[in-house]
């Protein structure tokens, strides 16, 4: 390439905000891979053991939720491996793992088999997430937060090309085609394994040793746990998109079925085109302001969600759903990036093993207890289960201020 292409290029990269991807194929390569498998998680596992093993639906869904549940501790193990073998062994292991939960999905025909093949890939998707982000510090030490926000946006187009070739495969072959699609999933995470697996890194050099003071090692304790409690509206705002839009439009607002893809796929369209962009030229540049100003948006984006729901305004519906799915997605590019940033910057063993792993405990909470409690809530009252996430973002946002990364010597960071 000529020094002027280069020139051009360097300059495109920039405007877009997107971080250095030479020499990155195979990081690249691997998060888009793995991100495919989870697009087709969701739509394959239900379906294959309802439609193709004919179980009750109830049955599979208390055997699902069980499985997950049962791997929430996956996390911390996760974060002890990470400690003694570097975050780069645990994201090859998790992805094998995932592998094989897949591959006994063929072989399951009781509840208890599917607890168990649940309990695998869970705890495969939970160990890659400890592990990731502190693996991206030591992929690309100097560029926490363009890296969060450009696999976010790779984590956006794998999902939506895993669920859709899903879509695709069931709508020419049918449900027969279950097995084959299943057989692929479990390939491209082993597939995903070996990109991981030969990937060179260099690990960001150790901040000198904070002092040996207790009252300082406390104090950082209950600022990451203020992060994890401040994570905890995103995983809730994160199911409540893949949990309940689909319910909500249709049932309680009685719009067609396509109302729900609709929006998925506004959603996924800003995130993945527009995630880099905002994150390197529009967002904040201290990561606790980005939070902040991506909350405030997020309660915002509630409150428009719920208007349909209001007495006499039904004829608003679609102006307001779609109002709402783009300040959602606005919101998610600011937290995302921000928070997985803070996840490793936050303290001095922010990104080590069981930090991460608490972290990550936030989300596979968050997950399961999603669907039991939106659901309820929308039961109850088609608003309540608005009101409630604009509540827990408001919250966080008035969390935010004490997310601030310290130098040494106790002293307030400038970014």
């Amino acid at each position: 390439m000529t020094a002027p292409a280069a020139a051009r290029r360097s300059r495109t990269a920039h405007r877009l905000g997107l971080p250095r991807l030479r020499g990155q194929g195979l990081f690249v390569t691997g998060n888009l891979i793995d991100s495919v498998g989870n697009g087709m998680l969701l739509p394959l596992g239900l379906l294959y053991f309802t439609d193709v093993l004919h179980l009750p639906l109830a049955r599979v869904g208390v055997a699902m939720t069980a499985g997950q549940a049962l791997a929430l501790p996956a996390t911390f193990l996760a974060g002890r491996l990470m400690d003694r073998v570097g975050p780069q062994r645990v994201v090859v292991w998790a992805n094998i793992l995932s592998a094989t939960g897949f591959a006994l999905f063929l072989p399951a025909r009781e509840p208890w088999h599917i607890a168990g093949v649940y309990v695998l890939v869970q705890a495969g998707i939970n160990m890659y997430f400890t592990a990731q982000r502190t693996l991206i510090t030591h992929v690309a030490p100097d560029e926490h937060r363009s890296w969060f926000a450009f696999t976010g946006s790779l984590r956006n187009v794998g999902l939506a090309a895993g669920a859709g070739a899903a879509a695709g495969a069931l709508s020419l072959f049918g449900t027969g085609s279950l097995r084959w699609l299943i057989a692929v999933d479990a390939v491209t995470y082993l597939l995903a394994a070996v990109c991981f697996a030969t990937l060179t890194t260099t690990p960001p050099k150790p901040d000198a040793a904070p002092p040996d003071d207790p009252a300082t090692g406390s104090g950082h304790t209950r600022r990451y746990l203020v992060l994890v409690a401040v994570n905890i509206p995103y995983v809730l705002a994160q199911a409540l998109l893949a949990v309940l839009v689909a319910v909500y439009t249709t049932r309680a607002l009685e719009l067609p079925a396509s109302a729900a893809s609709l929006l998925f796929a506004v959603n996924t369209v800003i995130v993945s085109a527009c995630s880099t962009v905002v994150t390197a030229h529009l967002a904040p540049r201290a990561p606790r302001r980005a939070v902040s100003a991506g909350y405030l948006i997020m309660a915002v984006g509630m409150v428009a969600f719920a208007l349909p729901a209001l007495p006499g305004a039904t004829a608003a519906a679609w102006a307001a759903l779609i109002a709402a799915i783009v300040l959602f997605s606005v919101a998610e590019i600011l937290l995302g990036p921000a928070l997985s940033e803070l996840s490793v910057t936050l303290t001095p063993q922010a990104a080590g093993g069981f930090t991460q792993g608490l972290y990550q405990f936030s989300w596979a909470v968050g997950m399961v207890a999603a669907p039991a409690l939106f659901t309820r809530l929308l039961a109850a009252d088609p608003l309540l289960p608005w009101g409630f996430e604009a509540a827990a973002c408001l919250l966080a946002l008035l969390a935010a201020p004490a997310l601030t990364t310290r130098g040494r010597h106790g002293r307030r960071s400038p970014r």
